[in-house]
């Protein structure tokens, strides 16, 4: 068993019968579109070659891989929270909100969750935080993939539906380009307003 199955082991040896999903999110630093928390659940053990965090993988790989994790997996599900959401609660109570919708869509009920980061509010279930854990659990890999591709197949249609600001390029990260895009076309509706209260000093920036 490689590794990535130490924490899971971990938690199973401690929790006899406990059913781990793996948590993680995508999207929380892009000023648009929405934050989206994978939820996976996989067969203990299983060995998936390549799976290792969504940021250290290709395009072409994480694809790939989605395939393999949505397919063999037990359950799993993407959960997303709105700009409008994002805008109201703040991007990280916004995260939580995706992560909780993403549990409550799973087919089978977790039992223990093992999310990535320091922080987790509102599950309903035990978790535990393991910071960097897209690099050290294999639960918590396969739900940052689930999470990127998810994020990025919304963003490459929001791309087609808003193709000034070409979103297909930098998925709605803050680029030079994207704040002069948005300088020239405006804000539209699937941006997070809170995003953007620097966007005036950005574009000034570029002007000198």
């Amino acid at each position: 068993m490689t590794s990535l199955w130490e924490y899971e082991t971990l938690f199973a040896q401690q929790f006899p019968g406990a059913v781990i999903c793996g948590i993680d999110e995508a999207g929380r630093g892009p000023l648009c579109g929405p934050v989206c928390a994978g939820a996976v659940i996989l067969p203990f053990g299983l060995a998936i070659e390549g799976l290792n965090d969504s940021k250290k993988l290709s395009e072409k790989k994480r694809n790939f891989l989605y395939q393999e994790i949505t397919q063999k997996a037990v359950a799993w599900s993407v959960g997303t929270a709105t700009p409008e959401e994002i805008d109201e609660l703040n991007i990280l109570n916004a995260t939580f909100l995706a992560m909780r919708r993403a549990v409550a869509a799973l087919s089978v009920s977790p039992t223990l969750a093992l999310v990535d980061g320091n922080r987790i509010k509102g599950l309903k279930i035990p978790a535990e935080c393991i910071v960097k854990g897209d690099a050290k659990s294999a639960s918590i890999a396969a739900a940052s993939i689930v999470a990127k591709v998810t994020r990025d197949r919304i963003m490459q249609a929001l791309a087609e539906e808003y193709p000034q600001y070409c979103l297909e390029k930098h998925k709605g990260y803050p680029t030079k380009e994207h704040y002069r895009l948005i300088g020239r076309y405006g804000i539209a509706p699937i941006y997070r307003k809170t995003f953007l209260k620097t966007l005036e000093r950005h574009l000034n920036n570029e002007e000198k």
